[in-house]
């Protein structure tokens, strides 16, 4: 089959550009970092020269005469401007974009706060907040300083994709000596030397030579695949056991690779941006924040109360609205969540897709080195009549100890976990393409592929014949003199683990599927093993996204589970992309979540912990903004009228407690750690 192939080419450098957004994101963590601890150490003095807490704890005669308000406004003036500054900017943006969130509502209560206490200070009759505002800067640097640490958001997938490929080619010169030279300098129809062992370049056509191609990296295809003179080759894939020519047919942009790349890319630019809760929470009481103070302030001026009384009711409204749990109540739960799903082997590298896995109900799984473990394994050996299975093993093993074919491998394995003897072979000779032979206990000994019969012309005992087309199965038939004494098959392993995964993500109401670049026949012989409720087969990478997006048409939440360069667009365009830690770093770079463990029942853990973490998110919301109910009004002046104006000293306390609320709730998160399974590898 033939394949539009690709690699970076003269591109390349182009390709790596975007590793630059992880150094934006490390130095927007440390710019968090460096003002949280600047403002936090500047809140100490205003803490003990603030009056309303000198007063309430009594510290006035142990920290002597009161400071002249200047000074608090100078330190206040530092917080604000410096610490306060990621929010005022952040209220632009939001302002910008028309959707009023936590940083609206952060800015609104600090740039009220700030501006009332500066009044105050230059003569306006009132109470200063500067406390108030220093210890909410404080706490929403912190959080999202922990939120900012806890989001993985620069993916190195691309830069990983461009690895995959060498940067040198064996260009073969017209007087045929071989020069070795930069790939990007390959233009079409160069011919290039590919050895034993080596990455295929860049796509070409092979011109000379027969051979066996690892795809898995590229297409999914678990089986090698024989190519021969005229076969299309994709810059990327192993060759196998023999030398081979090809002519160059894509260069640069137009190669298979770079395509993938792209499509990587515009799935990743494409993923919209998560609204979370605490954003929405704080829509709200942005707008509560001004309708309740506006009202209060209006209805103070028509019951005929001064202005200064009014606007100090305003202000307390809008400083108590915004409740400093709000600012811990998300990052909390994911920063405890996170770190309990990495000592589990589960590591979030995409926040916002790590909570919308609570909605998931399709979980797609490419099927080689994830449901199965990408590895042969011979599963049965038909023999002729007079010989026994054990015999013929032992004669194909002894032939295949001297290859390093992964056919080879998992015959002389099978051999030796039967305790099998074998004989030392002589004079072992690869038949490219097509297998091996050798002389064993003086006898002519092959084991070739069922197309080295057809080009021979040999022909087997019909059950013989009949065993090489049975789906899902690989054949190598072993050869004795000339005669067909028998037929290994092979099939790709499917992982113990998978039937448990499927089961349990079924019981949480989740469809399951597969999508794999093998054929169909193998393909259905897995998903009927398994018990899938869908399959997709030979899909090639530029498909498998388009998959994902026609499943996410029909009104599916897809989650992605992959290994593979392969799976990279797939993953990049889901809902929720899952790489297999033992799989290729650009699955794993291109991914949400990676499973250190390469165990498929991981991803029903994480489905679950996403939804406990969800439920949690929701319950800290709930309590950090539960006491603005009761706050809010008595902050207003409801029972002014018998005598009661809420004291800003008691709304910080009432903020304290739904602060100290929050962090417990969140701990109460850790008991999951003894709901995840413990599992010994």
């Amino acid at each position: 089959m033939e394949h539009d192939s690709g690699q970076p080419g003269r591109h390349m450098p182009h390709e790596r550009q975007p590793a630059h957004p992880h150094d934006h994101h490390g130095r927007m963590i440390e710019d968090l970092r460096k003002r949280f601890f600047v403002s936090l150490i500047l809140t100490f003095p205003v803490l003990l020269l603030s009056p309303t807490i000198r007063d309430f704890f009594g510290w006035g005669p142990l920290i002597g005469p009161r400071i002249d308000p200047f000074v608090l406004l100078f330190f206040s003036s530092i917080i604000f401007f410096h610490g306060g500054l990621p929010f005022l900017k952040g209220l632009r943006g939001e302002l910008q974009q028309r959707q009023p969130g936590m940083m609206t509502l952060i800015s609104l209560a600090l740039s009220v706060a700030y501006a009332y206490s500066a009044a105050v200070v230059f003569g306006l009759p009132g109470m200063v907040f500067f406390w108030e505002l220093a210890t909410l800067i404080d706490v929403m640097l912190l959080g999202h300083w922990i939120e900012m640490r806890s989001i993985s958001g620069a993916s190195g997938a691309l830069e990983e994709l461009v690895k995959l490929m060498p940067s040198r080619a064996n260009l073969i010169r017209k007087d045929g000596s071989i020069e070795e030279v930069p790939v990007d300098s390959l233009k079409k129809g160069d011919p290039v030397l590919v050895k034993p062992g080596e990455k295929v370049p860049i796509d070409g056509r092979i011109t000379e030579g027969r051979t066996t191609m690892d795809e898995s990296m590229i297409t999914g295809e678990s089986r090698p695949v024989e190519k021969g003179e005229g076969d299309s080759v994709i810059g990327g894939v192993i060759n196998g056991e023999s030398a081979v020519t090809i002519d160059v047919t894509k260069t640069g942009k137009d190669t298979y690779l770079s395509q993938v790349i792209d499509m990587v890319r515009r799935a990743q630019e494409s993923r919209s941006r998560a609204q979370v809760l605490s954003d929405r929470a704080a829509f709200w009481l942005t707008i509560i924040s001004l309708s309740v103070g506006s009202v209060t302030l209006i209805t103070w001026l028509v019951l005929d109360k001064d202005f200064v009384f009014a606007l100090a009711r305003m202000v307390t409204v809008m400083v108590i609205t915004c409740p400093h749990a709000l600012g811990l109540a998300v990052p909390l739960v994911v920063a405890i969540s996170t770190t309990l799903a990495a000592r589990n082997g589960l590591l979030i590298n995409d926040r916002s897709a790590f909570e919308r896995a609570r909605d998931i109900d399709a979980a797609v799984f490419d099927k080689t080195g994830t449901l199965t473990l990408g590895t042969f394994s011979v599963v049965n050996v038909i023999t002729d009549e007079g010989w026994k299975p054990d015999s013929v093993l032992s004669l194909a093993a002894a032939l295949e100890s001297r290859s390093e074919h992964p056919i080879a491998r998992a015959i002389v394995e099978k051999a030796q976990a039967g305790g099998l003897s074998l004989t030392s072979p002589k004079d072992f000779t690869i038949i490219p393409g097509r297998g091996a032979q050798a002389t064993i206990d003086g006898r002519n000994i092959m084991v070739v592929s069922p197309g080295y019969l057809r080009e021979k012309g040999i022909i087997a005992d019909r059950p013989l014949m009949e065993a090489a087309s049975e789906a899902g199965r690989t054949t190598v038939y072993v050869i004795e003199e000339g005669e067909v004494i028998g037929v290994i098959q092979l099939a790709d392993t499917v992982r113990p683990e998978s039937r448990e995964a499927i089961h349990d993500l079924k019981s949480m109401g989740i469809e399951v599927m597969m999508l794999t670049g093998d054929s169909r026949f193998v393909a259905e012989t897995v998903a009927d093993d398994l018990g899938l409720d869908a399959y997709f087969a030979e899909v090639l990478p530029d498909q498998k996204a388009k998959k994902i997006k026609d499943l996410e048409g029909k009104g599916f939440r897809v989650a992605m589970v992959g290994d593979g360069v392969n799976d990279a667009p797939a993953l990049a365009a889901s809902d929720l992309g899952i790489a297999i830690g033992a799989g290729t770093d650009v699955a794993i770079e291109s991914a949400d979540i990676v499973l250190v463990r390469s165990d498929p029942r991981d991803v029903f853990e994480v489905l679950k912990l996403s939804r406990s973490t969800y439920r949690k998110m929701v319950q800290n919301l709930f309590w950090a903004t539960a006491y603005n109910i009761v706050a809010i009004p008595l902050a207003a002046g409801v029972l002014y009228p018998w005598g009661f104006v809420l004291p800003p000293a008691a709304g910080a306390i009432a903020m304290t407690a739904s602060t100290i609320i929050v962090a417990v709730n969140a701990q109460l998160l850790w008991r999951m750690r003894g709901k995840l399974r413990e599992r010994v590898r």
